[in-house]
């Protein structure tokens, strides 16, 4: 029986209660535009005393369990919602178009709203004096205040998606596109492509990259994924993105595979406007999942999962991340990932076009993914969730389970 036969027949289950012992897309997102300074730029002053935070990765499973249920438990309902949302610097603060610092203004954002994550792009890094210096004080406002520590994250793929290896102040060589890596068809090269990107990362104190692509790209081309694929055969992309969360994982790096489950071969720009793929649940078995299986084999601790819909698989044009069909079903329930789910971003078109940053965010959790990814507006998608809640739309127990999962990850990975 093949994949999609498995998926047709299974039934849904119950999410696991063994969860906490588990081991556990972005580039481009919508908020990923190139801004130069402007008048609104924003310079904090650094915080005294800021520093790094190092967490224990070989603690054992079950010491892992416990101290992450512990945590859980002893967090209020407001504090699990935030920790559900990765965001841009700028959505803590007001009025402010570009961060650059970490001071008293993101002090009082992650204060009021400690997000699980913070994703960082071009224009909030200058210089890696800078960069280290603002992610760092972003470390020890959350250990102060006793919070949860952050995914410190950046979309740096090599090529034509990133923040640092363009930036000559960094000092850094760009791995290149994916596309090049696949052609040449070297699994050895792709490991040490990632191992050098957590090598410049890791130091300005990011945890998390956004990377690898995992998406097939369309047979002879022409769609937005074709630089960033690694190409157009199943078993080539599986082993390249095989390869790269090897090397990201040996060298600490958290890493995401994306876009679930593939639209390299869509036609159009997410980004901008809804993205389809009429195909089969057979077609994705033979294409398009075989590098999302060998991700899950490699180990990967989180999946992104892109805007596209699948009428042929869903039934309607329900964008994948929106869908229990797609992400609880095809993702959790057959392909058995149980590491985190995040949405890619939900400040892109296929998403703002259709439903408000509070309909996104609550649809995203109730089809099951764990991050809502950088919503429109963070404000109104967090106070969403919580009304949800009130309302009984959502269970706390549901939002337990994510945060659950992000916990564990960043116990097994980054320390809380």
């Amino acid at each position: 029986m093949n994949l999609w036969s498995t998926f047709l027949t299974r039934r849904r289950f119950l999410w696991l209660s063994a969860l906490a012992g588990s081991t556990l897309a972005l580039g481009g997102c919508a908020s990923e535009r190139e801004q130069a300074p402007s008048s609104t730029t924003f310079d904090e002053q650094p915080a005294s005393g800021a520093g790094e935070g190092d967490g224990n990765a070989t603690a054992p499973v079950d010491d892992n369990a416990a101290v992450v249920q512990a945590r859980v438990d002893a967090m209020t309902l407001e504090q699990k919602v935030a920790q559900l949302f990765c965001v841009a610097p700028e959505a803590l603060v007001e009025d402010v178009a570009q961060v650059t610092a970490a001071g008293d203004m993101t002090h009082e954002g992650v204060k009021a709203w400690p997000v699980g994550g913070i994703v960082y792009f071009a224009q909030n890094l200058i210089d890696p004096n800078q960069a280290t210096e603002m992610l760092a004080n972003v470390k020890h406002f959350y250990s102060e205040d006793g919070n949860v520590a952050p995914f410190l994250a950046v979309d740096e793929e090599g090529g034509t998606v990133v923040r640092i290896a363009d930036n000559d102040a960094f000092g850094v060589q760009d791995v290149g596109d994916a596309a090049d890596l696949g052609a040449a068809g070297d699994a050895t090269a792709a490991k040490a492509a990632a191992e050098q990107i957590a090598d410049y990362l890791k130091p300005l104190g990011f945890n998390l990259d956004y990377a690898p692509v995992c998406d097939v790209m369309a047979v002879g081309g022409g769609t937005a994924m074709d630089r960033r694929s690694f190409g157009s055969d199943p078993a080539l992309v599986a082993d390249m993105a095989k390869a790269e969360i090897e090397g990201f994982l040996g060298k600490g790096m958290l890493c995401c595979a994306k876009h679930f489950p593939g639209i390299g071969s869509a036609v159009g720009d997410s980004h901008e406007e809804a993205i389809t793929i009429d195909k089969s649940g057979e077609e994705l078995d033979q294409v398009d999942l075989v590098p999302f299986k060998a991700a899950i084999e490699a180990g990967v601790p989180l999946v992104m999962v892109g805007h596209l819909s699948l009428p042929a698989i869903v039934g309607d044009d329900t964008p994948a991340p929106l869908s229990a069909k797609v992400v609880q079903d095809l993702l959790r329930d057959t392909l058995h990932f149980e590491g985190v789910i995040t949405t890619d971003s939900l400040a892109m078109g296929a998403i703002t076009e259709r439903y408000s940053p509070a309909e996104a965010a609550v649809a995203a959790l109730k089809a099951g993914c764990d991050m809502p990814l950088m919503p429109e507006n963070f404000r109104k998608a967090y106070q969403g969730v919580l009304d949800a809640v009130a309302a009984g739309d959502l269970t706390e127990e549901r939002i337990d389970e994510s945060v659950t999962r992000i916990l564990t990850v960043k116990q097994q990975y980054v320390g809380l």
